[in-house]
């Protein structure tokens, strides 16, 4: 078996290579490489491609949820309820604004933040509700959203795992999408941006990406340097129109893993139409999960664990004083979660391979 990884760019750039050499060159030509055309053109394409009325391109998908939060005012003695499972981006950009992040549990089977356990949070410093559609899969807000609501706070979306999914942008004030380069629209190194169908919201985010700036040398906010380059601009653009033949082929391969591993003593991820599957999550049984990335890593199979610690047992977030067993759904989902290779180009045959390696782990298990 060829060795498989968790991610093959090589493959996904070849047919494209032409393409990109030349957006390449029309950027360089144009002498022009900070929120110019590119950045505009490419702007107006995801916010179209994702059904809302703006697209604010950032500096990466960080800066995007950074951006959001200053919008909405988070500061000094704020709270924003958001999850402890997801990448420390989301709760970064909370704390560096100097709020607290308030963490509810998620939930066991999606994964994602519990609608009604974020709403038993809200408080009256609650500023904002910052959601996460982990892993591609996007999470319920509808119920959220009609608490949120009456209370005047703005529900904030992570969605830079979850570019095109079902619904996001639809219900939140923003959203915020990452083009790094493992995403499913990945770029040439970081880029972001913020969706919203909110005019105002829009505009705020524009000045401060450009250092609170509405007009040259006239700064009406602190804000910062969030600017999306114009060659990632460019070179993203010539991706994008792949995008939607990439999510088929992407729940093609869930789909081929849900059938070759239905019967096996793992925990498969829901069955989804609205998710796009950036990364394919299992579950399996936390005594046996380092043996078995160790069994696939021999047969040269890649994977890894999204997260192997949660974000309230963080180093970096000890000062807030959340300790072990305070949300025990997320501290199970880090010591059981595993995820598989997954992306456009990997085979049926490639996925039926993994999974009968999977099968030979939990045979031979089976057998001591």
């Amino acid at each position: 078996m060829i060795a498989v990884p968790m991610l093959d760019l090589a493959e996904q750039h070849r047919p494209l290579h032409d393409d990109l050499r030349c957006a390449f060159d029309r950027v360089i030509s144009s002498n022009r490489f900070i929120l110019g055309d590119e950045v505009g053109a490419f702007e107006r394409a995801v916010a179209a491609f994702s059904g809302v009325s703006h697209g604010v391109g950032v500096s990466s998908g960080t800066d995007a949820l950074l951006a959001m939060l200053m919008a909405c005012g988070v500061g000094p003695g704020d709270e924003v309820v958001t999850t402890p499972y997801s990448f420390i981006a989301t709760v970064e950009a909370i704390v560096r604004l100097g709020a607290k992040a308030v963490f509810a549990d998620i939930d066991p089977v999606t994964l994602n933040l519990d609608p009604a356990l974020a709403a038993e949070r809200v408080g009256p410093r609650t500023k904002a509700v910052l959601i996460v559609h982990l892993f591609g899969r996007p999470a319920r807000l509808g119920e959220l959203g009609a608490v949120l609501r009456p209370l005047g706070i703005p529900l904030l979306e992570d969605a830079a795992q979850a570019i095109g999914a079902e619904g996001v942008a639809e219900q939140g004030q923003g959203a915020a999408l990452s083009f790094f380069p493992s995403k499913n629209l990945g770029g040439f190194g970081d880029g972001g941006m913020v969706l919203t169908n909110d005019g105002d919201f829009a505009a705020q985010i524009r000045m401060l990406r450009n250092h609170g700036a509405a007009a040259k040398q006239n700064h009406d906010r602190i804000g910062g340097n969030f600017r999306l380059d114009e060659l990632q601009a460019a070179l993203l653009a010539v991706k994008l129109p792949r995008l939607r033949s990439w999510t088929v082929a992407r729940r093609r391969v869930a789909a081929a893993y849900r059938a070759c591993l239905a019967a096996l003593p793992v925990e498969l991820p829901p069955d989804s139409e609205g998710s796009v599957w950036n990364q394919f999550v299992v579950r399996v049984a936390a005594d046996c999960r380092p043996a078995l990335i160790e069994h696939l890593a021999n047969k040269g199979i890649a994977s890894a664990v999204y997260y192997p610690v949660p974000l309230h047992l963080q180093p970096a977030l000890k000062s807030f004083g959340y300790r072990p067993g305070m949300f025990p759904q997320a501290e199970r989902a880090a010591r059981e979660t595993l995820a598989l290779p997954i992306y456009p180009d990997l085979a049926d045959v490639v996925v039926a391979q993994i999974s009968e390696a999977i099968a030979e782990f939990f045979s031979r298990r089976q057998a001591r």
